[in-house]
Parts: C-alpha cells; structure tokens; sequence
C-alpha cells in the first residue's frame, strides 16, 4: 500500500501533505527516487521538486547511494527530544551504577564548545549530587570530551582538536578501545573512565562517566567495573524511544 493510500494527518495545505507523505516513507529507511514515487503514489516531477526542496532546507539529506534520508535538522531535533528523555532515565540508571561500583556517576553532552553535565548521582550521605547538573567545562581536555569528539565527523575533529590537550591519535585509541580514562578536568584530584552512548542512527550523543579520586580509581578500571558501566551505558540507550544504543565494544581493552 502507497503512503497516500494509508491514512495519515492532514494539514488541508497540500502541498504541506504531499511533503508530509515524503518525509513519512523516509523516516523508515533511506529511499531512491524511484521507489519513493512509486510508493508515495505521487506524481515523479512533484517527488522530485518537494524532495530536493527538503534536502535544500535540510530536512532531508543523500546517502553515498544518492538515496534521500533524514537530514541534519530532523536529527537535530530529535536528538533534543531524546536528551531530555535520556536525561530524566537518567536519575535511576546513575544511582544504580553508583551503588554497584561504589563510584560517582554522570551522563553528559557535548553543547558547541563545552561539555555538560545533564545528570549525576548523589551522595549517599548527603543527597547531594555529587557534580551539579549543569556545570559545564570547555571541550579542550578530559576523557569526557574525548568520548564525546572521537566519532565525530572530520570537519568536527579538525574543529574539536584546535586547542584540545589531546591528539588526533589519542581519540583515533578511544576509537579502537571503545572508552577513554584519564583525569576529571571538572573535579580537581579525581579520575574518570567514561564510554560513548550512542543513538539509534549510529551518533555518540552522550558519555557516560565513572568517578573517583586519583587513590581509589588510580588506574584503568577492571573487568568487572568496565562491564557495570558498559551494562549502563546500553540502559541509557534503551531508556530514550528512538532505538538509543550504547555501543561500547565488550571486550575493549581486555
């Protein structure tokens, strides 16, 4: 069945309901024009005029096949979407990490030219959180923004590496490791272990961070404790609807 045969919302603009008809059988995969003229029921000089008006607007986008898929500006807002989501998962699936490895736990995101701590959890004594939620530090140093860097795109890395106090090899090594450990660039004298999450169109767009200081978390942490955060990482993925997956590699680094 066409999509235009399927009902679907109607705005009464046509012109809005035939774009609607595209970027509904785009959602579900990269489409060619053919098969998308043949499966919007819509006339191929109209798929092709609306189609690459979307592309112009960047609500749409091509794949290396020339085939059209969701472009920046859906991603974008979607991942907006999720991260609020993510982040409200978030409170549950920290405290739980905390209380298995007996380490801080925070979620953060990369914002332009910073990274930010969108959750953490809480000390057990106080209640406090153990890192204020929206303290922010520049993207320049620390394993967090590493993780956060290491899989962007090229024109990013060039971006992220002029003045980072990290190279192009040491991210092409969390590339290969799957997580990156080093000194807390927010916690003067403590340490972090920190892995990718990643959404369901194969983006990081979070870390996942465990935290102590320099005497309790003073070197890479074992297998145990990699897998409590890995395990955490794949729950903060699962957590956001979207298909969120967190694809740290199991056996990185041993």
């Amino acid at each position: 069945m066409s999509a235009a045969a399927r009902p679907a919302p109607a705005s009464g603009v046509g012109v809005l309901d035939k774009a609607s008809i595209i970027l509904d059988l785009i959602e579900q995969r990269p489409v060619g024009l053919p098969e998308l003229v043949r499966r919007s029921g819509l006339a191929r000089p109209t798929v092709y005029r609306l189609a690459v008006a979307l592309e112009r607007l960047d609500l749409l986008t091509r794949d290396g096949r020339g085939w059209f898929a969701p472009g920046p500006r859906i991603e974008r807002m979607s991942v907006e979407a999720h991260h609020d989501r993510m982040a409200r998962a978030a409170d549950g699936i920290l405290v739980d990490l905390s209380e298995r490895t007996s380490f801080d736990a925070r979620l953060h995101r990369l914002h332009k030219d910073v990274h930010v701590c969108v959750a953490s959890s809480r000390d057990p004594v106080t209640g406090d959180e153990t890192l204020a939620v929206g303290t922010a530090r520049p993207a320049k140093a620390g394993p967090i923004c590493q993780v956060l860097l290491a899989w962007q795109n090229a024109e990013e890395l060039y971006e992220g590496l002029c003045g980072a106090r990290f190279t192009a090899q040491q991210l092409a090594l969390v590339r290969r490791t799957g997580w990156a450990f080093g000194f807390d660039d927010a916690r003067a004298g403590h340490t972090v272990f920190a892995v990718p999450v990643w959404n369901g169109r194969g983006r990081v767009v979070a870390a996942l961070a465990l935290v102590g200081t320099r005497a309790r978390l003073s070197d890479v942490p074992g297998r145990l404790i990699r897998s409590h955060v890995i395990d955490a990482a794949a729950e903060l993925g699962a957590a956001a609807p979207g298909g969120w997956q967190a694809r740290a590699l199991r056996h990185a680094g041993g």
